[in-house]
Parts: structure tokens; C-alpha cells; sequence
């Protein structure tokens, strides 16, 4: 493919869990444009009262390129990175308005609601909290910030209410 017919877009980069600082970094390195949207929350730590920054979405950043092969295989040996989210016909482009508005709200000091959105039979992990590392089946929602999740035992069904925000869905290699 010749090069002056590759278009620069903004990609999504899936990163290694809690390596979106390091990708960002490296790829800087590359003088590669890149984009790590983060938000300031209070620390979880119950010994903290401290507001720390993290990245709005986890495992994530924003990557600005043309793709030319060189340039897509920096950015996959970039220590951290995972690959491109795209489909069977490769990596999928961003709208230039996705990445402005993105920019906008993180650069504000207003609070940000994130989250992920279940569907009924959705296969889950709990990932903080006294249920750390459960696996389970998506059931349903209970109130604003509570979702109930069902773990299969010996053929049996148990179920815990957990918070929302302690909960993802399972990765894809663990599918």
C-alpha cells in the first residue's frame, strides 16, 4: 500500500491491566501521538484520603497514526501494548469529535461517571473488594450502584450483590 494513501486516524490501543502509563510513555518515546485520558478520583485505599489520577478507561489509550506497517508494528513492541481494537478487517479509526470531546471533559474538574454496561448472561470478574477474582454470570441490576452476579458451584447456583464499580467483564483471553 503506498503511503501517501494512508490516512492518519486515532486508534484504541488495549493495553497489559495497569500498564496504560508505560504504553504511554513508550510510545512518547517513539514520538508517536498518543492520548491517555485520566480523571481524579479519591484513592480506594481505606488508609488514604488521598485524590489520585487514573486513566477513564482502563487498559486504553488513543493512538494517532497512519498505520504504515513500520509504524503499526512500533506500536504493537511497545512494552505494555496489546493490540488494536478493530474487527476481522483490522484496526478501527476513532472520530477526530470522540477524541476533542474526551479532551475537553478530562481537562475539566467536573467528576466523570464511567462504567461498563451488563446484559443478562454476560460473563463477569470482580475486581475489587471481598469477591476479588470470582468469576461469574452477569443477572441483573439492584438500584443505582449494585449489580447481583451468579457463580456456578458443584452444579448449584450462589449469588452476590457487589458494587457496580467493582466489576468488569471477563477478558477475552479468559473466555
Amino acid at each position: 500500500m503506498p503511503s501517501d494513501k494512508l490516512i492518519r486516524a486515532w486508534y484504541v490501543l488495549h493495553t497489559k491491566s495497569r500498564f496504560e502509563n508505560v504504553v504511554n510513555e513508550g510510545l512518547q518515546k517513539k514520538t508517536i501521538e498518543v492520548f491517555l485520558p485520566k480523571i481524579t478520583v479519591p484513592s480506594r485505599r481505606k488508609d488514604r484520603k488521598k485524590m489520585i489520577r487514573v486513566p477513564l478507561f482502563p487498559g486504553y489509550v488513543f493512538v494517532h497514526s497512519d498505520l504504515h506497517p513500520h509504524h503499526h508494528l512500533d506500536i504493537l513492541k511497545t512494552v505494555g501494548a496489546v493490540k488494536l481494537i478493530g474487527d476481522k478487517t483490522g484496526p478501527i479509526s476513532v472520530p477526530e469529535e470522540t477524541i476533542a470531546s474526551l479532551r475537553i471533559m478530562v481537562a475539566t474538574e467536573r467528576a466523570i461517571t464511567t462504567g461498563n454496561s451488563f446484559t443478562r448472561g454476560d460473563r463477569v470478574v470482580v475486581i475489587n473488594g471481598p469477591f476479588t477474582g470470582v468469576v461469574g454470570i452477569f443477572d441483573h441490576y439492584k438500584g443505582v450502584d449494585r449489580v447481583v452476579v451468579f457463580i456456578e458451584a458443584l452444579g448449584q447456583f450462589a449469588s452476590v450483590e457487589v458494587d457496580a464499580e467493582n466489576v468488569e467483564p471477563v477478558p477475552e483471553v479468559l473466555k
